[in-house]
């Protein structure tokens, strides 16, 4: 019986390599980010271990890290359709920790992926791009939303924090572009300091149950000791996000029109800033097949 081959590293793929795992939606967050790279959007160098692959995790696991020059890798995980209370993951381990942590998801029925590693504590600038349409050839519109230093996309995608900056554009026509009017744009924000300070409370509480800790205090105490104060800096991140709107949007258009799902009512990406000029996008949700019956998620 032929074995296997080992499962390729994201940046190894080529253009047709790239297309067949796009269209490829057991997986939908790596077929997206593979979608991502073959539309030349950044992402993160990484590679997918399927359920049954179990053989190919150590290959897998000391070919990124020799790609990346890592010492550590992020795990994330792949459910299909998920439940609302998926796995949450998104931390980084030493590479001897990586295949612990990844068995255990792929035992679960989930595939696994691995990423070059990043410092959630440090990132300058998180965003959320949304596009939305009632349904296809009708008008919709784009939503971006964005938190400053300090934050992550998770704050954004699921961690209920509320952005300090929101632009919409209403009347927009996903099937033909065309440049927005400053005109149109809408700007909302609130930096004000109890919202602020609440922005803060709550992503402190929620990191406490990424470091071991019990509570937001924990949580400080444990940030601030290792020199991560980025989110005490109170940057406004406003000016930065309406001179790239148009950027945004533009990427936002790109990644509609790609979309293979094209009844789509809802998508979203979301991108990190992590410092030293470098952006990545993570990876795009469709909200029509993002979660599926507690029976369908495995």
């Amino acid at each position: 019986m032929l074995e296997k081959p080992d499962p390729p590293l994201l940046y190894e793929m080529g253009p047709d390599e790239l297309t067949t795992s796009a269209r490829f939606g057991r997986w939908p967050k790596w077929s997206t980010m593979c979608q991502l790279r073959r539309l030349g959007f950044p992402v993160l160098n990484g590679v997918c271990v399927a359920p049954g692959d179990d053989a190919g995790l150590p290959g897998a696991v000391s070919r990124l890290a020799a790609a990346t020059g890592a010492n550590r890798l992020m795990v994330r995980s792949d459910g299909g359709s998920e439940t609302r209370a998926y796995y949450r993951g998104g931390d980084s381990f030493s590479i001897d920790q990586v295949a612990e942590h990844a068995t255990r998801l792929l035992v679960d029925h989930r595939a696994v992926l691995l990423l070059e590693p990043t410092n959630r504590f440090t990132n300058r600038l998180t965003v959320l791009l949304r596009m939305e349409r009632d349904a296809p050839g009708e008008p919709g519109a784009f939503t971006l939303e964005a938190l400053g230093p300090g934050f992550d996309a998770g704050d954004l995608t699921r961690g209920g924090i509320r952005p300090q900056v929101r632009i919409s554009l209403p009347g927009v026509d996903w099937s033909r572009y065309t440049d927005p009017w400053w005109s149109d744009l809408r700007v909302s924000r609130d930096l004000s300091e109890t919202a602020e300070r609440q922005r803060r409370l709550d992503r402190l509480t929620r990191l406490a149950t990424h470091i071991g800790g019990a509570t937001a205090q924990d949580a400080e105490r444990w940030l601030r000791n290792r020199g991560h104060t980025d989110l005490w800096t109170g940057i406004d991140p406003t000016r930065r996000l309406i001179h790239e709107t148009p950027d945004w949007f533009a990427a936002a258009f790109r990644i509609a029109a790609a979309h293979h799902h094209r009844g789509w009512r809802c998508l979203a990406t979301a991108a990190s800033d992590l410092g030293q000029g470098r952006m990545v996008y993570w990876d795009v949700i469709d909200a029509t097949h993002k979660f599926g019956t507690p029976g369908d998620a495995v």
